[in-house]
């Protein structure tokens, strides 16, 4: 098998918020609904078993109007820390998203894995595009539990509050 690197896209995000707070965004599948997926889709999550080994299912509706069904399985959680899914449905791959905790907030790394260098250089494009919205999404839904940097502020951080609406990409 190919290194990791040649058929994965990965890219970060710092968000200004606590880990614990971009994680509340990642494991209520209500709030999942809202930012899963690139701009202008919409969500229906049929199942949540968030836990090692459990499913989800969720059909994404697209802006094209056509709806596309997926089957996932969490494969690893670390609270706050670590999230991880296999996508068994359409396109096979692994979504690694792991939290890190800095002063002004959280670093968040996602990596998507497909099974082949083949399989992924026919879609990285797509892929890219798609994850980059996934992340500004992200952002936005971790932002919108109350003043999120200002309660990372609160709850110990040494620095100065970051401005809640500033997110770097």
């Amino acid at each position: 098998m190919k290194p990791i690197d040649k058929r994965s896209d990965s890219r970060s995000i710092f968000i200004a918020a606590t880990p614990a707070q971009v994680f509340a965004a990642m494991n209520d599948p209500e709030r999942v609904a809202r930012w899963w997926g690139p701009e202008g889709f919409r969500n229906t999550i049929h199942q949540f078993d968030f836990r090692p080994g459990g499913t989800w299912l969720l059909t994404m509706h697209g802006p094209d109007g056509n709806d596309y069904p997926n089957e996932s399985r969490f494969t690893s959680i670390v609270p706050a820390e670590l999230f991880e899914i296999e996508h068994l449905s359409g396109h096979h791959f692994f979504l690694s998203i792991e939290l890190k905790t800095f002063e002004q907030g959280t670093q968040v790394h996602w990596r998507q894995t497909f099974d082949t260098v083949e399989h992924y250089e026919r879609i990285a494009e797509v892929v890219a595009g798609a994850n980059e919205q996934n992340l500004q999404r992200l952002a936005a839904e971790a932002l919108v539990s109350g003043n999120a940097a200002q309660s990372f502020h609160r709850a110990g951080s040494t620095g100065k509050p970051a401005d809640p609406a500033h997110v770097k990409y």
